[in-house]
């Protein structure tokens, strides 16, 4: 019976955080017990584009750039808001140009009221980052691009 008693509160804290963080599913496994809480009947809906200034056409040798499928990107290993300095108002972990070491910080992410750092999985030099302050986000997203 204590089980229950903790998956229904499990059940209500995700729920909260679905709402908090204006996600559209979020999923947990713990201890043998995986539990899916989603939006039922979320449908997205089409916000009218903001008006544009002509671009110049991209040159034929120029290929658009798909940063998830970089051998250096780093994803999300969770579902949370990402967090770019140790503390509001500190200079951020990384900068774009910065060279990092394997396992040096480079985000934390809250889940469920806990921190959790996102270190470098090698070393290299920060090429892009793709999240910014307090921005919810969803396992397996984007993070980081390291060269």
């Amino acid at each position: 019976m204590a089980k229950l008693t903790d998956a229904k509160k499990t059940i209500k804290e995700l729920s909260d955080l679905l709402g908090k963080n204006n996600l559209s599913e979020i999923e947990i496994e713990q201890d043998g017990l995986r539990i899916r809480v989603s939006r039922a009947g979320s449908t997205p809906v089409a916000a009218p584009a903001p008006a544009t200034t002509p671009v110049p056409a991209a040159k034929e040798t120029e290929a658009p750039v798909d940063s998830a499928s970089h051998p250096g990107c780093v994803k999300s290993p969770m579902v949370g808001t990402v967090y770019v300095a140790p503390e509001p108002g500190a200079d951020p972990f990384i900068s774009v140009g910065d060279a990092v070491k394997k396992g040096q910080t480079l985000f934390v992410v809250e889940a469920m009221k806990v921190m959790n750092q996102i270190s470098a999985p090698r070393a290299g030099k920060i090429k892009e980052i793709l999240v910014s302050d307090s921005q919810p986000i969803e396992f397996d997203q984007p993070l980081v691009v390291i060269d």
